[in-house]
């Protein structure tokens, strides 16, 4: 999905989405912890990307990396700067990264991948690659299922992802695995799969 259809369709929920999922009480013990193993301790600038309202930027922070979050939508960039008027968030694109080569320790693309059409990621990925230091932390959330195939997602269309399918493209921009983690269906919650990976 186009950037600017994704920036419209979030910033026509910005409070709802807040109000759902913006602190760290209301997302999941599980979902911290597997943050925390792989970002926690990295050194250099990490980047959250997609950070929405800037509640896994300050979490990251707390754990004392040198957090940034940077989101397409001004709206969330607002709220972030006003709960943490400590931290540093930007509207920007993780398309085209404001990052020198092999500058940043680590990367946070926690269900920001979700809308990006399946041709799109590749591309993504490489971005990542680009701006990650050798041995560069990346850990991305995604919604599991046994095929890549679009589903309605309530804000705009998303995709399902096998985790092997995207273990697969990140090796091929050159990633190593370095950790999963899954969670299953939970009432109307869909399969969700974690996957940390370092810059080879």
């Amino acid at each position: 999905m186009p950037s600017d259809a994704i920036r419209r369709a979030y910033g026509s929920v910005v409070d709802l989405y807040i109000e759902l999922f913006g602190t760290t009480e209301l997302t999941h013990a599980d979902d911290l912890a597997f943050i925390a193993a792989h970002l926690g301790g990295v050194r250099g600038p990490v980047l959250d990307l997609g950070c929405g309202p800037g509640h896994l930027t300050g979490y990251l922070r707390t754990l004392g990396a040198d957090a940034s979050g940077i989101d397409l939508v001004p709206e969330f960039i607002a709220h972030a700067r006003a709960t943490d008027p400590g931290g540093d968030y930007r509207v920007g694109s993780m398309d085209a990264l404001d990052a020198a080569d092999h500058s940043v320790g680590g990367i946070l693309a926690w269900f920001s991948l979700i809308h990006r059409r399946p041709a799109e990621v590749d591309g993504v990925l490489s971005e990542f690659r680009r701006v990650l230091a050798p041995g560069g932390a990346l850990v991305v959330g995604l919604f599991e299922g046994d095929a890549v195939e679009p589903f309605d997602h309530k804000v705009a269309s998303a995709y399902r992802w096998p985790a092997d399918e995207f273990a697969a493209r990140l090796a091929r921009a050159g990633f190593a695995e370095a950790g999963r983690a899954r969670r299953i269906a939970e009432g109307t919650h869909r399969p969700l799969v974690a996957l940390a990976a370092r810059a080879a």
